[in-house]
């Protein structure tokens, strides 16, 4: 992509784009410098303009996404096929990895159907890969967990495998379910939505039967304004594996001490870049976007960089993998909680859930809240189904955590006094209403 001929294209078709730079006093053609041109964000630019005038030549496309507005107001994306062939690139090096352009495989939408962006664009894009001929038939009962376990059994006998694609707390909440076999059916995972730890990966490999997570799992950096942007390779996979054994090594990399999603994308079809620790991207959409700045927290590095900053602690990896640059996404600084002056995270305390000494006994749903006055970190946890709370697993569950915290936090270590940091931890029900309402994506700050 050459963003600067993008730009005045844009300008030129765009008509809120170009009322949007006629205000800000920017003549397109005498601009020469990408820097130069004004950042565009979900308020000064998507909010304020009617929706046809946001597309090429005032006209909509054919599809209407909706995103979650986890941050604000809801917004309206136009999406046509055009933006499906192009992002349907990045599921097919997905499923590439997994087999799929030769085994016959079922792949399970069960991301949210309806208006929500992700289970529709999904399903369009995973169809466009049987049309370019993957062997890959699609069936989307959505996040209906009852559904998705009504259908696998019938289906799931009839392929060589099964790609589950989905959001990752419901997906590990259908996988726990007991009496299936998931190793039967020779499980693969897509996710999107979340940062996830590797004890995570490694836990829901586990018990999917994934023998291979490098080449069993992958997970998108999916946007509601421009689809996805970038995806997990098996490189990239084993990098952040290494990585997760090695806080000091990510902390330096990442400049946070908490583990990112780490992606590769193709700087043909999205240009990414870096201000002030968070991303703009500039892309061609149902609604084109130019250096739009989507406030998630992250940066980029090159391949070559990369391998070369592995190299420093004698990591070579074995996966070979597309020579792509990487993105690493942290996700947005109104999820986290400050305690003692340190920035605790959900990354951080996802960890501690996720240890053999307690996984079996909670989902890995949290909500975390830091009180003023709090004599330590308010962790409401989820039980997993059938299993009782108690005090003894109450504790047991605020050791792990507090071990997890210590390790990768050092702002918490070295911050919270140490009679503040066992964090207090209260046991609720499996699908409690008021804190884990099923069918709805899991706030873990509030």
């Amino acid at each position: 992509m050459v963003p600067i001929e993008l730009f005045r294209q844009v300008a030129e078709r765009v008509p809120a784009y170009a009322a949007f730079l006629g205000e800000r006093g920017v003549d397109a053609a005498a601009v020469r410098d990408f820097r130069d041109v004004p950042m565009t964000d979900k308020d000064n630019y998507v909010l304020r303009y009617p929706l046809p005038e946001l597309c090429r030549d005032g006209v909509v496309g054919d599809m209407i996404a909706v995103s979650s507005g986890s941050s604000g107001e809801p917004a309206f994306w136009a999406r046509s096929t055009s933006d499906e062939q192009v992002i349907a690139e990045r599921f097919a090096e997905v499923f590439r990895a997994f087999g799929a352009d030769r085994r016959r495989t079922l792949a399970v939408v069960c991301f949210s159907l309806g208006t929500w962006v992700g289970g529709l664009f999904t399903l369009a894009c995973v169809r466009q890969l049987a049309d370019r001929g993957f062997p890959v038939t699609v069936v989307a009962p959505g996040n209906n967990k009852g559904e998705i376990l009504r259908v696998l059994p019938k289906l799931a006998p009839h392929f060589e495998q099964v790609v589950l694609l989905g959001y990752p707390p419901f997906l590990k909440d259908v996988i726990d379910t007991p009496g299936v076999p998931w190793p039967s059916y020779q499980i693969k995972i897509v996710t999107a939505g979340e940062v996830f730890s590797e004890e995570w990966r490694t836990l829901v490999a586990a018990r999917a039967g994934i023998a291979d997570p490098l080449t069993g799992t992958a997970s998108l950096y999916g946007t509601a304004d421009a689809g996805v942007l970038g995806n997990e390779t098996p490189l990239s996979i084993e990098i952040r594996r290494f990585l997760a054994g090695r806080p000091d090594a990510a902390k330096e990399l990442f400049g946070a001490s908490r583990l990112p999603t780490l992606v590769q994308y193709d700087p043909d079809v999205r240009f990414f870049e870096e201000h002030e620790g968070t991303l703009l991207f500039t892309g061609d959409n149902g609604i084109p976007l130019i250096r739009y700045h989507i406030a998630d927290e992250g940066g980029l590095i090159s391949h070559k960089g990369m391998l070369g900053y592995l190299a420093r602690f004698g990591f070579r990896p074995a996966a070979q993998g597309p020579e792509l640059p990487f993105v690493y996404v942290f996700g947005r600084s109104l999820f986290v909680v400050s305690y003692y002056g340190a920035n605790v995270f959900p990354e951080n305390v996802i960890v501690g859930l996720e240890q053999p000494e307690v996984c079996d006994a909670v989902t890995g749903k949290f909500v975390l809240a830091a009180p003023e006055g709090a004599k330590g970190l308010q962790v409401t946890v989820e039980l997993a189904s059938g299993v009782a709370g108690t005090p003894e697993l109450a504790a047991r569950v605020s050791r792990s955590v507090l071990t997890a915290l210590k390790r990768l936090n050092s702002e918490f270590a070295n911050y919270v006094p140490p009679d503040r940091q066992a964090p207090m931890v209260t046991l609720r029900p499996y699908g409690d209403p008021a804190h884990f309402p099923p069918g709805v994506k899991h706030r873990y700050v509030r």
